[in-house]
């Protein structure tokens, strides 16, 4: 039950400092607002916009990371749950290599030596 409410609130924190990043001007905008373009019309003042935005985005940044560690304790204890269930370690188990069948292979009995005669191949009775 746990679990679920920390990835449901691990989900909702990530599309919102999406989001907010995505709300975010650059810095080259500030360039703008020094000359007057509607600075005042905003609605949290002409610096308020920027630090507001941040901080909450630094806050939801910081929650993101406390979910992300909570999530990896809920995976920790989940292993150690299915390794103390009695289940043998794959990385321990041994599985027996399969021998190449020899049998199906065709050998010569005995080995010809090879004629070395020249380069050019002899036709039978030449």
């Amino acid at each position: 039950m746990l679990q679920t409410v920390v990835i449901v609130v691990h989900l909702l924190v990530a599309i919102g400092v999406v989001v907010l990043v995505l709300l975010q001007q650059g810095k080259g905008a500030d360039a703008g607002a020094s000359f007057g373009s509607g600075a005042s019309a905003t609605v949290f003042g002409s610096q308020g916009s920027a630090t507001f935005l941040s901080r909450v985005t630094a806050i939801l940044a910081t929650v993101f990371f406390v979910t992300s560690l909570g999530l990896a304790f809920f995976a920790k204890q989940q292993a150690d749950q299915l390794s103390g269930a009695g289940l043998p370690d794959p990385a321990v188990l041994e599985v027996p290599a399969e021998r190449p069948v020899v049998d199906d292979v065709p050998a010569l009995e005995e080995r010809r030596p090879a004629e070395t005669t020249g380069d050019i191949p002899q036709a039978p009775g030449q």
